[in-house]
């Protein structure tokens, strides 16, 4: 299973992006896509901006990890882990 997650475009040079997730920032191939603007949100895998998404699929998508997230955190004690 391949997982790619939602990016905010902090700055362009070239074909290489700076990208925030959550507050960190990554360096992203845009070699995949044609014009991409700072601002804008890509789906983010393995270092390649690999689809644009818009605002609103970034948010929704970042909630539902959020929510995995606390699902983890809640079973881990029945877990042993």
């Amino acid at each position: 299973m391949c997982l790619s997650i939602p990016a905010k475009v902090v700055s362009v040079n070239g074909d290489m992006a700076m990208v925030s997730v959550g507050g960190t920032e990554y360096e992203a191939s845009l070699q995949l896509l044609d014009d991409v603007q700072v601002g804008e949100y890509i789906l983010l895998h393995t270092g390649f901006a690999i689809q644009k998404i818009s605002e609103e699929e970034a948010i929704e998508t970042l909630k539902v990890f959020d929510e995995f997230d606390n699902l983890n955190e809640q079973i881990k004690p029945d877990l042993d882990i």
